[in-house]
């Protein structure tokens, strides 16, 4: 051993929560209760005098929701010993909720954070720390949400397996600034289990990242398997050179303190139980270094105390810390709408304001949890793309798909009953044509909405169909609101369009139409015999090459689809210079697996694909005007594309609004090889335009408002993206699929966020769809129908955080909801 320091190496003892990666979720609740017992009673039986080989044993509750779990199931006994090491720091406790991903909105997780608070005040025993693992990072706001809830300090120890830590080196510390100007003091920590690749933990030892001259005996089985006394020794022997050359390599960087952290779990595996071991190997560690190293077991809150009291020069970096691993949502496309549909639910509950009953109380609650539950970062069982036919990968995806169902259930239910405090009626025999319209957001909005007469009702007594001339009739001004019909299923939805100040109601109804206009014959020039309306007329146009109203005019190419959008105030054109893909359109990708279902996968990287990726676009083959009225023309273009049954956009273009809508509807096949599919948004408001959007409680500039370091080809959005340029702004929504991909899509050397990388912002966007990439546990099959909706519009007055509020209520809409005459 060549060490030039003396050395301290603070051991954090936790067990990763992965809520069904390693078994069903309901198991690993009960684990990770049966866990905190497990380490209570290593304590008492240090404390009896019992294992005194343990003394000095610590244990730490990765998170919050372990402790939450904890309550409801442990009796009063194990309770009070609970609460009396928290006090002794025997046991530690994190404000962080659980490893997320950035599906979850603000509000929700900070009822969450704020569940830690309120239980560190209830013991006396403030939560100022809090820690995450595994996971690739966290949107901007969460340091926020940690800040405003006491927690200060905040250990990281991601997993560089298709991601990277930030700061472009782990293993130090930094003040990751808010978004509001307060500071969380970080440790950019290592892998978590890299106590067990130094084999600090006894029969848990691993290798992972460590590649050595031990690498590939231990993954052959040709150590550690011989008889009980070899493996011991070859435990010793490994886990001594490895934790020598890790602090040798430490010295030869110039790593500037004498301490190090390592997280440690009881076994290689997520969802490890703790061991008494741990701390026995730390006492015979500290007698075979003889105060050359000394290890110890502590709490976070004891390590933040020593970063605080040895790190004084500790720098403070702005910015956004964007997640590698938000793209798992991409492979459960369907369930992640259903999420986000109750995810907006809730958001509209919270803007509604009404005064909340016990029930309403239980189903917000019901509803976040939930939500939470969904949102956490476990996308699968360990072995979903390898054996998808397996009972328990199938079992634990729909189980995880039933926390989105469930915080929408919940999320429903809670909306219902607000609603009927509003008025809103059950539907009746005889219950007439009169409805409640509410903008509950924060803003003005200009907007359609849709009113339906259901299939079996009469209207003023006439059994309706739709050739029977209706009108809608604002109820307190009299006015008469344009409108257009249009058949589903099971009603006719009658679409009106509103401008309606933020919080705004009006009550309006449909009746018969007092005249029927009736055309038999024009002289004009329009449509010959044969019905064909194919001439071309002054004025504005709509037909299979130009819609036009008096705010746009998109242009139709038989070729792409859409080839022009002009925003006709500005005079100006809406989609960039070469795009190489048409609004809406579609890109597939897909990786020939030659078999091998798993390393294939592991090889693309950070890209998500590889060299070898088959890339194919969309094709045009059919475009029609298909409805045409005073409220909008809509248009269909449908195309053929590989990995795809059918792909159809149906655009709407509002007449009068700056609005348009696409609802893009795919049948995608059942493909095992890894693939991607992605909708090109090639929007911009200007060759200097700069690129905004909006992630769990922030909006940034990708590609600028983010820490050095970091991911800057995918994000997680909340509601869409904003482009902007002197005054001039273009909004595009995405209400059901969240993910969006800046820059070329070919497979190329990874470029990390300089922090001020203004091309990237610029770059083409996409919205990344589908994906199943990932070798452990993503969903491996995509197949099925799908439907995705866009909202498209262009302002001025505004800035980008405003118009992401508008992109918020495009998402949500306007509520109407059927009330008494």
């Amino acid at each position: 051993m060549a060490l030039k320091k003396t050395w301290t190496v603070y051991l954090i003892h936790h067990s990763h929560t992965d809520i069904g990666y390693t078994e069903r979720q309901d198991k690993i609740m009960r684990y990770h209760c049966d866990f905190i017992i497990q380490a209570i009673d290593i304590l008492n039986r240090i404390h009896a005098g019992e294992e005194k080989k343990a003394e000095g044993f610590v244990w730490q509750c990765e998170n919050f929701w372990q402790v939450k779990n904890f309550y409801e199931n442990a009796s009063e006994e194990y309770i009070r010993d609970f609460e009396m090491y928290v006090r002794t720091g025997e046991i530690g406790l994190s404000g962080n909720y659980l490893n997320m991903t950035e599906l979850v909105s603000a509000e929700v997780l900070d009822s969450r954070i704020r569940m830690a608070k309120e239980y560190g005040e209830r013991i006396g025993h403030p939560v100022t720390s809090g820690m995450c693992a595994d996971v690739n990072g966290m949107a901007w706001g969460y340091g926020d949400a940690l800040y405003e809830n006491g927690v200060t300090s905040f250990f990281t120890c991601i997993h560089p397996h298709h991601g990277m830590f930030p700061l472009y080196m782990k293993q130090q510390p930094f003040y990751w600034e808010t978004p509001k100007g307060k500071r969380v003091l970080v440790w950019n920590g290592d892998y978590y289990h890299l106590g067990n690749e130094l084999f600090i933990a006894p029969h848990g030892g691993n290798t992972y990242q460590i590649r050595d001259e031990y690498h590939e005996p231990f993954i052959s089985h040709m150590i550690l398997n011989r008889s009980s006394e070899n493996t011991d020794q070859m435990e010793w022997e490994i886990g001594q050179k490895r934790l020598e050359r890790y602090l040798e390599n430490l010295e030869e960087e110039s790593y500037p303190w004498n301490f190090i952290p390592f997280m440690v779990s009881g076994c290689i595996t997520d969802n490890a139980p703790p061991s008494a071991a741990v701390a026995e190997r730390v006492n015979e560690m500290n007698q075979r270094y003889n105060g050359q190293i000394t290890c110890k077991m502590v709490n976070l809150e004891q390590f933040f105390d020593s970063v605080k009291e040895q790190c004084k020069e500790i720098p403070c970096y702005r910015g956004d810390w964007n997640d590698w691993w938000a793209d798992g949502v991409g492979s459960t496309p369907a369930a992640v709408k259903v999420y986000l549909d109750g995810r907006r639910k809730y958001d509209i509950c919270e803007k509604l304001g009404e005064e909340e009953g016990e029930r309403e109380k239980a189903l917000k609650e019901e509803a976040a949890e939930n939500m939470m539950l969904y949102a956490e970062h476990t996308w699968g069982y360990s072995s979903s793309v390898i054996e998808p036919w397996e009972s328990l990968v199938g079992s634990l995806e729909w189980k995880k798909a039933s926390y989105a169902v469930n915080g929408n259930s919940a999320a429903s239910k809670w909306l219902d009953r607000l609603l009927a405090k509003k008025g809103e009626i059950s539907i009746c025999r005889d219950k007439g044509q009169r409805y409640r319209i509410i903008n509950p957001h924060n803003v003005a909005v200009k907007d359609g909405v849709c009113l339906y007469i259901e299939l079996w009702e009469y209207v003023e007594g006439i059994r309706y169909d739709t050739e029977i001339p209706i009108e809608v009739r604002d109820c307190v001004t009299g006015e008469i609101i344009p409108s257009q019909i249009h058949m589903t299923a099971r009603a006719t939805a009658v679409e009106i369009m509103l401008t309606m100040k933020p919080k705004e109601e009006r009550i309006v109804e449909i009746r018969l139409a007092s005249q029927r206009k009736t055309v038999t014959y024009e002289n004009r020039a329009h449509v010959g015999a044969e019905g064909v309306a194919d001439l071309l007329e002054d004025g504005m146009r709509k037909d299979d090459g130009c819609v036009e109203t008096p705010y746009y005019q998109v242009l139709f190419d038989q070729e792409k689809g859409i080839c022009s959008v002009k925003d006709k105030l500005w005079g100006r054109e809406l989609l960039r210079n070469g795009m190489a893909d048409a609004p809406f359109s579609g890109i597939y990708e897909v990786t020939g697996m030659n078999g091998d279902a798993r390393e294939i996968r592991r090889s693309m990287g950070r890209n998500r694909k590889s060299t070898a990726t088959k890339r194919y676009h969309s094709v045009l083959e059919n475009i029609g005007i298909v409805e045409r009225g005073d409220v909008y023309t809509a248009v269909q273009l449908s195309y053929s594309l590989e990995g795809c049954r059918f792909y159809t956009v149906y655009l709407k273009i509002y007449e009068e609004m700056r609005k348009i809508e696409a609802r893009v509807r795919i049948h995608k096949d059942s493909v095992w090889e890894p693939e991607n599919l992605y909708i090109a948004l090639p929007f911009t408001a200007g060759e200097a335009s700069v690129s905004y959007l909006d992630k769990t409680g922030c909006v940034i500039r990708p590609g600028i408002d983010q820490l050095p370091g970091s991911c800057q080809d995918f994000y997680l959005l909340q509601n869409g993206v904003v482009w902007e340029q002197e005054g001039r702004i273009v909004t595009a929504a995405f209400k059901d699929a969240p993910m969006a991909v800046f820059g070329d899509l070919k497979a190329a050397p990874v470029r990390l966020c300089s922090g001020e990388d203004g091309d990237r912002n610029r770059e083409p966007l996409y919205s990344w769809v589908m994906n199943n990439f990932w070798e452990t546990n993503f969903k491996a099959d995509l197949g099925g129908f799908y439907e995705f909706t866009y909202t498209v519009r262009t302002m001025e007055g505004k800035n980008p955080a405003e118009a992401l509020e508008i992109c918020e209520a495009d998402n949500e809409g306007l509520l109407a909801f059927y009330i008494e005459k």
